[in-house]
């Protein structure tokens, strides 16, 4: 029987730290498809430019200096944890071995959380206000006619229905990742880090006679610009996919500019369906011919991605 001596456990840290990053290395990452991150260094982060897609004009005279409208969105950072005890018994006997697979899925669950966390923003996206002040999803964004924000405003929509009961329908979205900036916001205010508790002299280790490892995370997700994505709770079809499309395709900036989203094709837009909608998804935009030999107008205009993520949406919108 090993005495549990400070080498001992600076030892076994090292190899519980090797098995966390091999399972953090083993998570997906779709969220880094659609969502920029931005590091955070206080408790929450403002966007107040929000709302303002930059151009450029010719430079005639001085510098035309326009006085943008400001957003309040804020992002406030949320803590999460994740917990484990190791038996002190299991370490004088030397069989740690189970503890590998699990000290993996500790890593593969804190690399998977930021997933979880952006993905679960589309089903809110219906009913949890974006920089405008409007559902994420809604059918009456506010368009200015200057590009200052002032002047009136016009209504976009980046939400489409179905004709009848469109909250009992599986939604899927439409998503513009070709540019910098995408649809969501992932904000890291800490990165996760895999801590340890083996003081005797604490109450856990001294009174229950086992040691703690834990995840520590600060984070948090919102949404970005709405005019990057469209929500359709409607069934998957052509017909549908091309109302999306050309809805994306169709938005303005403040002051009628064309934004030129959903051009990218399949290297810049994206098709995200629940599982239940991957195959309807894949006969829609990854077969070729269709009908016997014709041709598919829709065939590679978007890249899929399907996610077990997607939850069922917040009612709204």
């Amino acid at each position: 029987m090993p005495i549990i001596t400070d080498s001992i456990l600076s030892g076994l840290r090292t190899g519980f730290n090797a098995a966390y990053k091999r399972g953090a290395g083993r998570a997906p990452g779709h969220w880094q498809q659609v969502a920029t991150r931005i590091a955070s260094t206080n408790a929450s982060t403002t966007y107040g430019w929000l709302g303002q897609f930059p151009k450029l004009a010719e430079w005639v005279g001085d510098r035309a200096v326009k006085s943008m409208k400001e957003h309040g969105y804020a992002i406030e950072n949320k803590l999460y944890e994740g917990t484990v005890s190791v038996r002190r018994t299991d370490m004088e006997d030397d069989n740690l071995g189970i503890y590998a697979p699990l000290f993996e899925e500790m890593g593969y669950a804190a690399g998977t959380h930021p997933d979880e966390l952006v993905f679960g923003l589309l089903g809110q996206g219906f009913a949890t206000a974006c920089y405008d002040g409007k559902p994420f999803f809604a059918k009456d964004h506010p368009v200015a006619a200057n590009v200052d924000g002032t002047d009136g405003n016009a209504a976009a929509s980046n939400l489409i229905d179905a004709a009848d009961s469109p909250e009992s329908q599986t939604p899927w979205f439409l998503l513009d990742v070709s540019r910098p900036l995408r649809p969501f916001i992932f904000q890291e205010r800490s990165a996760p880090e895999l801590q340890a508790v083996t003081d005797t002299r604490n109450d856990t280790v001294f009174m229950k006679d086992t040691y703690l490892y834990g995840v520590r995370y600060r984070c948090n997700v919102g949404f970005g610009f709405w005019q990057q994505a469209v929500a359709v709770r409607d069934e998957l079809t052509a017909a549908n996919f091309e109302l999306a499309l050309t809805a994306m395709q169709s938005f303005q900036a403040d002051g009628g500019r064309p934004l030129g989203l959903g051009m990218g094709g399949k290297a810049g837009t994206l098709l995200v369906v629940p599982p239940s909608l991957f195959a309807a998804a894949r006969k829609l935009l990854a077969v070729e011919l269709v009908n016997g030999g014709e041709s598919n107008p829709w065939y590679d205009t978007a890249a899929i991605l399907s996610v077990p993520w997607l939850l069922p949406p917040v009612a709204g919108g």
